[in-house]
């Protein structure tokens, strides 16, 4: 342990704290030697445990805020209405409208849409069709209408579908 003069600044190297007074060789200080405060273990224990749980909040903040979730996509599609309409032999075909919009606060380039068609037992009608969006960036917090007019017929299908295809921030 180091132990320093009051008086004249002189630096001793002691094994063991003394019991009684020392003097100071060179001026001839006496002083008492205070035992070093000990840190107590326990605020020692909760301060390392606080900062333990601060590196782990921040760590779930982080991976939180930057993992694409699939229940917080970034780019939504959904289709406000379908309505029929003939082509030029009289078979009819739908007409699908729909929104395509930006959730977050980021700019998000649109990736091509995809339309599936179902039965009424769930089972998909022909294969899907996919389209361009009607833009090529989307702001944050914008919408883009659609319109997209399927090329198979309309017999059968009871329901209609909206997908993204693969996005890129």
């Amino acid at each position: 342990m180091k132990i320093k003069c009051n008086f004249c600044k002189t630096e001793y190297t002691l094994s063991k704290i003394p019991a009684m007074p020392v003097k100071c060789a060179i001026c001839g200080h006496t002083w008492m030697v205070k035992t070093p405060a000990r840190r107590n273990q326990l605020f020692v224990f909760l301060a390392a445990l606080c900062a333990l749980l601060s590196a782990v909040i921040f760590s779930v903040v982080v991976v939180t805020h930057y993992r694409k979730s699939p229940d917080k996509d970034p780019l939504v599609a959904s289709i406000i209405k379908t309505e029929l309409a003939p082509d030029g032999n009289g078979v009819n075909h739908f007409i699908v409208s729909g929104i395509l919009e930006n959730r977050t606060e980021e700019i998000y380039g649109a990736p091509n849409l995809i339309i599936e068609t179902y039965d009424a037992n769930g089972k998909q009608i022909n294969s899907s069709e996919q389209f361009n969006p009607p833009v090529t960036l989307l702001d944050a917090g914008a919408r883009a209408g659609f319109v997209y007019t399927l090329r198979a017929p309309s017999a059968g299908v009871k329901k209609i579908v909206v997908k993204l295809g693969d996005f890129a921030k």
